[in-house]
C-alpha cells in the first residue's frame, strides 16, 4: 500500500460542480486550495468520460505546484489517465484488491465504510485510509446506510489504526466535535463548493483542524 501521511487529508475537499453557483470548478478549487484544502477529490458523477478526463487533467495541473494531492472518485481509468495521485471507491465499485493491482504502488486508496463489519473488514484489505460516511445526514450523500453520528465514528476509531476521513454534513459549527470524536481529517463538499468565499471557509476550517489535530503528534 501507498504510505500515506494524515497531514494529507486534513481538509479533503470532494468537489460537486452543481454547488459552485455557476462559478468555474477549478475557480472554487484554487481559491479553497489558497484558503489551506490538503487534498481534493474529483467527484463527478453526471460528467461523461471525456468530460471527466479534461475536468481531471485540468485539475492536476492546477493542484501540482501546491503539492496539493488529486483523488479521483470510482474511476480507476480516468485517475490512471491523469496521473491522480489517489482513489476513493465505495461498496458498490470496483473491489479494493483489483484496483490495487491496476494502479501504481505510489497511488493511495480510499474506502467509504457504511457499517462497522465494513470496517472490521478492512483490517484485511489493500486500503490506505477508510472515509466515514455519512457522519451526519446530508443531501450530497444520498445513497449510503444511516448517519454514523459522532459516537459512531468513536466507534470507528477505536476499532482502526487507519486514518480517518469523516464526511457527510460536516461544515464550522459542528468540525471541532468531528475531530474530537477520532477523525484525521474532514471532507467537505456545500460547505467550500457552495460558500460565498470558498477561500475564506477553508481558512476556517483549516484552522479548526490545526487547532485539533495538530497537538495529536
Amino acid at each position: 500500500m501507498a504510505r500515506l501521511s494524515p497531514d494529507v487529508l486534513r481538509l479533503y475537499l470532494v468537489t460537486d460542480q452543481s454547488l459552485t453557483r455557476g462559478r468555474g470548478l477549478a475557480e472554487v478549487v484554487a481559491a479553497a486550495v489558497q484558503g489551506g484544502v490538503s487534498c481534493v477529490q474529483l467527484r463527478e458523477k453526471h460528467l461523461g468520460t471525456r468530460e471527466f478526463l479534461a475536468q481531471a487533467l485540468k485539475l492536476k495541473e492546477l493542484l501540482a505546484p501546491h503539492h496539493v494531492p488529486l483523488v479521483i472518485n470510482d474511476r480507476l481509468d480516468i485517475a490512471l489517465a491523469c496521473g491522480a495521485d489517489g482513489v476513493h471507491l465505495g461498496q458498490s465499485d470496483l473491489s479494493l484488491e483489483e484496483a490495487r493491482k491496476l494502479l501504481p504502488p505510489e497511488v493511495f486508496i480510499g474506502w467509504s465504510v457504511e457499517s462497522m463489519d465494513d470496517v472490521l473488514h478492512s483490517a484485511a484489505l489493500p486500503v490506505d485510509y477508510l472515509g466515514v460516511s455519512p457522519v451526519f445526514d446530508t443531501p450530497t450523500k444520498t445513497d449510503t446506510k444511516r448517519a454514523w453520528g459522532l459516537e459512531g465514528l468513536a466507534g470507528v476509531r477505536a476499532a482502526t489504526a487507519l486514518p480517518l476521513v469523516a464526511i457527510g454534513g460536516i461544515h464550522a459549527g459542528n468540525a471541532r466535535r468531528v475531530l474530537c470524536a477520532g477523525a484525521d481529517g474532514l471532507a467537505v463538499v456545500s460547505a467550500l463548493c457552495g460558500a460565498d468565499d470558498p477561500r475564506a471557509a477553508a481558512e476556517r476550517l483549516r484552522s479548526l483542524c490545526d487547532e485539533v489535530l495538530t497537538p495529536r503528534k
